[in-house]
């Protein structure tokens, strides 16, 4: 799903107007709109401040829209930079190897 898509489908769940969500997090109901629909420049992409916003005022976790949005949340960057080896092995895996990894890590 992308960010736009998730964005419009939060907000028409809690019954919000883009105008209603716009005053929560500050910005004008036209750019809400130009988000949802992706069709914002480069320069205009939200910022991770109002990604924080927005993840407020739709009762979402922040990290789920920061990672739509291409953005890597702060405390994901550092483990990388901290563990790259772990990270590398991980993206090697296929699907099917990474589902089991998590079940395992969720069983304990």
């Amino acid at each position: 799903m992308k960010f736009g898509n998730r964005i419009r489908d939060l907000r028409k769940a809690k019954g919000l107007s883009q105008r209603a969500l716009g005053d929560m997090v500050g910005v004008s109901f036209t750019y809400i709109s130009k988000v949802e629909n992706e069709k914002l420049d480069f320069g205009d992409y939200p910022s991770e401040d109002l990604i924080r916003k927005l993840a407020e005022a739709l009762e979402i976790d922040v990290d789920e829209l920061l990672i739509l949005a291409q953005k890597i949340p702060e405390q994901i960057k550092q483990r990388v930079i901290e563990r790259p080896d772990a990270f590398r092995k991980i993206a090697r895996l296929d699907d099917e190897t990474l589902d089991k990894l998590l079940k395992d890590l969720e069983d304990g």
